[in-house]
Formats: structure tokens, sequence, C-alpha cells
């Protein structure tokens, strides 16, 4: 905590004022991430003319984000906060609320929970490449990244039909 007041460039008294606990302010920051990619993705698609071209701009807006913020995509998605309980149903409300995100995007002649299942598909997979990008060199070049998962994606969303339950 001291080292996050100086940072801040506030006591920890003061830091303290506003979150009662470490636990409280890793809580604020694992929300606050995933309110940022969230934002990031929705205000990327909206301003995309057609879904392939939405596909991949939501995918270079949640690279954009870890790009310029490695140690904030760690934050939330690191095995760290998947140990406590706590901590990770707060990533899975982030993970959720991304999914939600994308499912809105998913213009496909199939149901609700079908959209929603590719969707936490979609996240899953750049989640997985980006770890993976991370543990390598702590680099990721969103622009080509957002291109081949977008390829992958746009692929397989191409291909998407109803599925008869049963």
């Amino acid at each position: 905590m001291d080292d996050i007041a100086e940072a801040a460039g506030v006591t920890k008294p003061v830091l303290y004022q506003h979150f009662g606990s470490k636990r409280q302010l890793y809580l604020e920051l694992l929300e606050d991430v995933g309110r940022e990619l969230v934002d990031a993705i929705a205000s990327a698609t909206t301003t995309s003319e057609g879904p392939r071209r939405q596909v991949e701009a939501g995918f270079g807006a949640y690279l954009d984000v870890v790009a310029a913020r490695p140690d904030a995509f760690r934050l939330l998605f690191g095995s760290g906060a998947r140990r406590d309980e706590q901590f990770a149903d707060a990533v899975r409300r982030v993970e959720a609320m991304i999914a939600d995100a994308v499912a809105a995007l998913i213009a496909a002649d199939i149901d609700d929970d079908h959209r929603l299942v590719l969707a936490h598909a979609i996240v899953g997979m750049a989640e997985a490449v980006v770890r993976e990008r991370l543990a390598d060199d702590d680099t990721v070049d969103p622009k080509l990244l957002a291109r081949q998962l977008a390829d992958l994606a746009w692929g397989g969303l191409r291909a998407v039909r109803r599925v008869d339950h049963g």
C-alpha cells in the first residue's frame, strides 16, 4: 500500500480513506480494467462499418488496451486473481461483460444461448493468445494479432448455423 500511495501521490491514510483494504483496492482495479476493456470494444465496434470490420476492430481494441497496459491485463487475468474466490468471481464478471458485448455483435440465425457460447469462445481465444504472447516476450503487436484472430473468428462465425437441441 505504501508503493501504491507513493505512485498515486497521496499518503497511505488518504489511500485507506478511499479503499478500506488491499482486497478492496484490488477488486476496484479488476473492475476498472474490465470496464476499460468493455468500453474500448464497444467504442471500436460501434464505429466500424460491417460485421467483418467489427470483428477485427473488437479484437484490435482489446489488444490495444493490452499493449498499452500489459500489467493491467496480468492483474485481471493472471493466476493470482484466479486463486482467490472473490477475485475469481470479479474476473468472471468481467469476462461475462465482455462476452455479453461480443454476443450482441454476432449476427447469425442462432438462439441467444448459442450466441453467448460463441462470444465466450471468442473472449477465451483472445485471452489465451495474449497470455501466450505476454509470457513469451512482454509485447503484443495489436494490429497483427487483431488481423490473425479476426481471420479465425470471422471464418468460424461465417460457418455458424442453428443447432437443434437434442
